[in-house]
Formats: structure tokens, C-alpha cells, sequence
């Protein structure tokens, strides 16, 4: 069977994405660190709603123990491989650069950069024998065009975009796709905070977007519907940056 790993499964997008994935008939692998409560609830739903779904737990940094336990699941699974990745984790420490600790610099880019490589490392060769496989990044405007107090999140983000376009040649023959997709202002915990009113009016569709909007976009990246677009960075910014 082809499963669909999520990493930050449990996060705003992040659960969006593991529900439109298991609609899409994909056995969805739900990935956390810290939030099982919330990880949990989403199985659940997927569950009830008839389709399977799966936990695993990981922290994204650490190389060895994301090698350790993908390996584990291949040994439960020696009939299945992870077919469709999302690389979705990822955290935000704003600061100004002037002010920012090494530690703020360090963390944000290992979790949002460096896992890249720990993940999509351990299942690539998978995909590359099954001749198929779909890999989607999840990024950021701020890794686009830049915003002030987020150097270190611009710089991580940044680096996924050119690890897609990269990764994406290496593998195009394969039928492995590598994509990106760039949310703007999205209604999640991460943006709760925001003076939602008063950016709204920098956007021109007037709003911020939805979670399940960018997991529409993350479903057709995993279609084969999109299997003849690779190296892509796709936004969904209400029109804040083309």
C-alpha cells in the first residue's frame, strides 16, 4: 500500500492536510512530538469517517532517532512504503535579527531546515524503486520575499525552496515529484495572535486563508493529476505576493 506521511500532523495545517489526504483514500500517517492529545483526536476522525489512519512520534531534529523509528515502521510494514511525504513541521521564533540568540537561530533551523533532510532521506529510495513517489514541502512567504523579525525562519524556508528545486531534478526520471507549497496568511494557532483586521487590508482577496485551502492545493500536489509538475513553489497568499 502507498501511505502518506504527514510530519506535523497535529498543527493547523498540519491536520488539514492528514484529512483531505485520508479523503483521497491514502493511509495517512499522523506525525508529533509533543501533541498526542491533539494527534489522537485526528486519527479518530479519520477513523470514523472510514479511512485508516496511523500515529508516529518523532522529534524531527534528531537524525538518528527519525532514521530509528522510520525503520521501525518499514519493518511493520514490508508491504508498504510511504509514498507520498509532507513535510510539514515546523516552529517560528520571532525576534529581530539584532536582538536573536544563537539558540533561536539554531532551533528554527534545524526544525523547519534540517528536517527536511532527516525525513525525506530515510524514504527516498523507497519511492525511487516503487517509480513513484510525491514530496511536498511546506514553506512560507516569509521564505520568499522576507519579513522583518523572521530572518531566521526566511533563512530556513528559503532553504527548503532550493533543496525542492534541487531534489525535484535529481529525482524527476523516478516519477518522484518535489514540491513546494507557500502559505501567506493562514487562520491558525500560529497566526492567532495577528491583528487579523488590520493585515487583511494589505491582502487582496480581503482575508486570511483556511487550513483545509492549503490542504486542497497539498491533495493535488499528491494526485496523479500533478504528476507532470516538479520543482514547483506553489503560493496561497490571497494575492500578497506574486
Amino acid at each position: 500500500m502507498r501511505y502518506a506521511l504527514v510530519t506535523g500532523g497535529s498543527g493547523g495545517i498540519g491536520k488539514a492536510v492528514c484529512r483531505k489526504l485520508a479523503q483521497m483514500g491514502f493511509p495517512v500517517i499522523i506525525h508529533y512530538h509533543k501533541n498526542e492529545a491533539i494527534a489522537r483526536e485526528v486519527k479518530e476522525e479519520i477513523e470514523t469517517a472510514g479511512n485508516h489512519a496511523e500515529l508516529i512520534s518523532f522529534d524531527v531534529t534528531d537524525t538518528q532517532q527519525v532514521k530509528t523509528t522510520l525503520e521501525a515502521w518499514k519493518e511493520k510494514h514490508e508491504n508498504d512504503y510511504i509514498a507520498v511525504l509532507v513535510n510539514n513541521a515546523g516552529i517560528s521564533k520571532d525576534e529581530l535579527m539584532v536582538w536573536m540568540e544563537k539558540e533561536n537561530w539554531r532551533s528554527v533551523i534545524d526544525t523547519n531546515l534540517n528536517s527536511f533532510y532527516n525525513v525525506t532521506s530515510g524514504l527516498l529510495k523507497d519511492m525511487i524503486t516503487s517509480k513513484f513517489g510525491r514530496i511536498i514541502n511546506m514553506v512560507s512567504l516569509s521564505g520568499q520575499k522576507g519579513l522583518p523579525g523572521q530572518t531566521n525562519y526566511a533563512a530556513a524556508k528559503a532553504g527548503v525552496i532550493g533543496a525542492t528545486k534541487a531534489l525535484a531534478q535529481e529525482v524527476g526520471k523516478k516519477k518522484v515529484t518535489v514540491n513546494a507549497v507557500a502559505p501567506g496568511y493562514i487562520r491558525t494557532e500560529m497566526t492567532q495572535e495577528l491583528d487579523e483586521k488590520e493585515l487583511k487590508r494589505l491582502i487582496p482577496v480581503n482575508r486570511f486563508g483556511t487550513p483545509e485551502e492549503v490542504a486542497e492545493t497539498v491533495g493535488f500536489l499528491a494526485s496523479d493529476g500533478a504528476s507532470y509538475i516538479t520543482g514547483e513553489v506553489i503560493k496561497i497568499n490571497g494575492g500578497l505576493y506574486t
